[in-house]
């Protein structure tokens, strides 16, 4: 009978092949949770509920704005005086393109339009809070970061935005319905589907 036979397998260091396997798990096991005391440490960040990611190295085509197309002067002799590094006729003004597609003026002075007056007074009866969009802008952070998905979640990139906001989301086809039950009619609101029941 040849030494070693019918004894237990041992490794180089004269241990049994099952210790040192224990030993590595325990080695693995202890490495992740080191790193996720680390990763717990990393202080406050702002939560990220949608996660977009692109594969390709190129620009992002939703930042890049094409120029208005070039337009000759009626008078050649009358032009303006070149600006380096200043604006040019054609360069785009989607600020201004927004505010005339909403039909103001972009040369308009800020504040609150004459034509406007009585709408706004309507809808500031009940008094104007300074500094609310700071206060919503606070309390929207304190709901992400308490909302902000599981570590798996978080660790593979997962949407969590609609999980996140699902519970002070608004059901529109229920508040629709209520409304048309109350005697409001919504001439832009589209039909029930056929296979929906109103509620």
């Amino acid at each position: 009978m040849r030494a070693g036979q019918g004894a237990k397998a041992l490794d180089s260091t004269n241990r049994p092949h099952g210790v040192r396997y224990v030993g590595m798990v325990a080695n693995l096991v202890a490495l992740m949770l080191a790193s996720l005391l680390l990763a717990g440490c990393g202080g406050e960040v702002d939560p990220r509920l949608v996660n977009l990611r692109s594969d390709g190295q190129g620009p992002d085509e939703f930042s890049i704005l094409p120029p208005k197309p070039l337009e000759l002067p009626e008078d050649l002799s009358a032009l303006p005086e070149p600006t380096p590094g200043g604006e040019n006729l054609t360069d785009p003004r989607p600020l201004d393109d927004a505010i005339v597609a909403l039909g103001g003026r972009p040369d308009a002075s800020t504040g609150i339009p004459a034509g406007d007056s009585a709408l706004y007074a309507q809808a500031s009866r009940f008094g104007v809070e300074s500094g609310i969009r700071q206060q919503l802008a606070d309390e929207d952070l304190k709901w992400r970061r308490k909302n902000n998905g599981r570590f798996l979640e978080r660790l593979l990139n997962v949407n969590v935005y609609y999980k996140a906001y699902k519970r002070v989301s608004l059901d529109q086809e229920a508040e629709l319905a209520r409304w048309r039950r109350a005697g409001v009619g919504n001439p832009s609101a589209p039909p029930f589907p056929k296979d929906k029941k109103k509620r």
